[in-house]
């Protein structure tokens, strides 16, 4: 319970944040770390293809096997923005005939502010399709089912994982080359 001030008290300011044993840090004094800023996100493609249907929806048909792939665009804009892509693609086959095509394209604007050269690289890469998955997941989802399948349930991939093969790639190409 906060303690009421006498008359004549000084009341902390309102914009100070008290740290015991430091001094107080204003606003104004702290200095801004790095930001990342989703300005806007958005279905840029989307498709679903289900060449079978009706004969691809009886029931007692097995269970079709699912392929997933998932890959990342990036492009600068004018602004200092990066448009950031997640291409997404599912295929579900029962031997040679396809089930259905799920393919979507969901993208995101992003502004970073207060970062350094070389983190904005796995800021691409990492963290803005890390933000964007789990939209994209539901879209997918939303997608399947409504083709008349259950809705396909992505796990979310490694993106750092996928950052890093990246890099050892072009590293291979560079030496190469």
């Amino acid at each position: 319970m906060a303690k009421k001030p006498k008359k004549g008290e000084e009341t902390p300011a309102e914009d100070s944040l008290s740290i015991e044993g430091d001094a107080a840090v204003t606003p104004e004094e702290g200095q801004q770390g790095p930001m990342l800023s989703v300005l806007a996100q958005y279905t840029k493609d989307q498709s679903f293809e289900n060449p079978g249907a009706p004969n691809s929806l009886r029931s007692g048909l097995p269970a079709p096997q699912i392929g997933v792939n998932i890959e990342i665009g990036r492009q600068m804009m004018d602004d200092d923005t990066v448009e950031v892509t997640l291409m997404l693609k599912a295929e579900a086959r029962r031997e040679n005939d396809v089930a259905f095509i799920a393919e979507l394209e969901y993208a995101g604007l992003f502004a970073f502010q207060g970062v350094g050269i070389e983190e904005v690289q796995p800021l691409i890469m990492i963290e803005c399709p890390r933000l964007l998955f789990p939209f994209a997941r539901q879209i997918m989802a939303s997608m399947t089912q409504s083709g008349g399948f259950p809705p396909i349930l992505l796990d979310p991939p490694d993106f750092t994982a996928m950052f890093r093969d990246e890099m050892m790639r072009r590293a291979q190409e560079a030496g190469v080359n």
